[in-house]
């Protein structure tokens, strides 16, 4: 039997998010990205979602495409994925979602007909094990940020430059909270997913003005609002806004390739709660609460070298991160539930239809280093070694990192371009190229590789996450 519904939707109280009784509520979770808003490394195709989806319909026509994708979202979260996030103790699920499942580009006004049938399907799933969801609105038309999650197919982030796209985006929110206004175990929406505003003054205006239009139709949910810079920076923030928690993503590098391991010397212990509190200022000086919607480390194959001692280390380094939160009481969402084995709490099975059919082509992937997320250069880094020094040897030193963002520095801003961008677009319809000549049955299969019940679990993580939410009850 479903739990009743909350009275009330959640608010903010001072440093608090409470719900009807006033009780104070930490919201513990995690995200289906990869699911209402695909990622590359995720699923395994390279580059942006909309261009493989492009190469898919020019692969399998309409009808198989529109076939194998329905499955595929059908799969990838059903109740049974519902059901064992709430057996963990979590109690808040983030949904990305890319704004074309609602918008069209060449029809922006009208929002698409049945398209709140599969956000509604996980809220309900969602609420039925007795779990809130948090409405993130992950793309943007032109793009918010500079990468490839904004799903732009290009390196810059053209929102910021357009009226037209800051209109239809703010016109979508009216539409979704109306949408949602009342729904109860809905706690709230993340309008913007990691914004990248070079001029750090866009972002705020965006925020007041999005808050006013969705408050004309929902004055009750909270507004979970991100930092600039991809969450990381508050800087230039000015004010706080109503009934809104701000939001963090709380990355560590020693959880990547890149990055040192992870030994929990009181050097790097100190890194991590330094990283985090400059996050958190602005929150902490306005007595606002803190969510921290992204975090997490990433997991290295069985097949890589010590892949056992790597991962002990990185579940080690997120233990640690939890501690931190949890002395601040600070609500998270890690990132990631579901993916082919790179991040997820669970990953689809290495015997996997979609595994077995792909295998060649994410083993090529890998050595390319195509993707940007957590990949590992070293079959390639000499190929674009050239490149960046040429760049350098020809531009003076002090416009090397102008580029926003400066931290990518010039090296990021290469890569974004050449391989993430142009290397990886052409690289879809390679990636396409393996599902030619499928019939609607191997479809299925391939698509059903996402099931829970076909997936692998990571229980050294889950049981991490356990024992943190246990925590809270005990």
């Amino acid at each position: 039997m479903a739990p009743p519904a909350p009275k009330k939707c959640l608010r903010v109280q001072g440093t608090d998010i409470v719900d009807a009784d006033g009780k104070q509520v930490i919201l513990k979770g995690t995200a289906t990205g990869g699911h209402t808003n695909m990622e590359n490394f995720i699923t395994g195709y390279p580059g942006h979602e909309h261009e493989m989806r492009k190469a898919m319909l020019e692969v399998l026509g309409q009808e198989k495409y529109d076939f194998f994708f329905d499955k595929f979202l059908e799969y990838f979260f059903t109740q049974e994925d519902a059901k064992f996030l709430a057996s963990l103790g979590l109690n808040c699920i983030r949904i990305p979602i890319n704004h074309r499942h609602f918008l069209d580009d060449l029809n922006p006004s009208v929002v698409r007909p049945g398209a709140f049938k599969l956000i509604d399907r996980i809220v309900d799933a969602c609420a039925a094990e007795g779990l809130y969801t948090i409405i993130d609105m992950h793309t943007f038309p032109g793009g918010q940020n500079q990468g490839w999650h904004s799903d732009s197919g290009i390196h810059k982030a053209l929102f910021w430059d357009f009226k037209d796209f800051q209109d239809r985006m703010t016109n979508l929110w009216v539409e979704i909270a109306n949408h949602y206004a009342g729904n109860t175990w809905v706690a709230g929406y993340n309008p913007m997913n990691e914004p990248g505003d070079p001029d750090h003054v866009n972002l705020q205006a965006w925020y007041k003005r999005v808050e006013k239009a969705i408050r004309e139709v929902d004055p009750d949910h909270i507004l979970f609002l991100d930092g600039n810079t991809y969450a990381m920076d508050f800087s230039a923030f000015k004010e706080v806004l109503p009934n809104c928690v701000y939001a963090i993503h709380d990355y560590a590098t020693m959880g990547f390739p890149a990055g040192e391991p992870y030994l929990g010397t009181p050097a790097q212990n100190a890194h991590l709660r330094q990283s985090y509190e400059r996050k958190v200022e602005f929150m902490k000086s306005h007595s606002v609460p803190i969510w921290n919607g992204e975090f997490g480390p990433v997991y290295a194959a069985p097949s890589d070298p010590n892949h056992d001692t790597i991962n002990q280390q990185r579940y080690n380094l997120l233990g640690h991160q939890l501690t931190i939160y949890k002395s601040d009481r600070t609500s998270w969402s890690i990132w990631l539930y579901k993916d082919i084995g790179f991040q997820g709490m669970v990953h689809c099975a290495p015997d996997s239809p979609y595994i077995q059919l792909l295998r060649p082509f994410l083993e090529k992937k890998k050595r390319l280093g195509l993707d940007k997320w957590g990949r590992d250069d070293s079959a390639v880094g000499h190929i674009y070694a050239p490149v960046i020094e040429h760049m350098k040897a020809e531009i003076p030193e002090r416009f090397w990192n102008k580029r926003y963002p400066e931290v990518w520095k010039l090296e990021g801003h290469v890569h974004r371009v050449i391989r993430e961008t142009l290397f990886s677009e052409i690289m879809c319809w390679e990636y396409a190229s393996y599902f030619e000549g499928k019939t609607l049955e191997e479809l299925e299969a391939l698509a059903g590789s996402f099931r829970l019940e076909k997936c692998v679990r990571r229980e050294g993580l889950n049981e991490i996450l356990r024992r943190d939410a246990e925590g809270d009850q005990a």
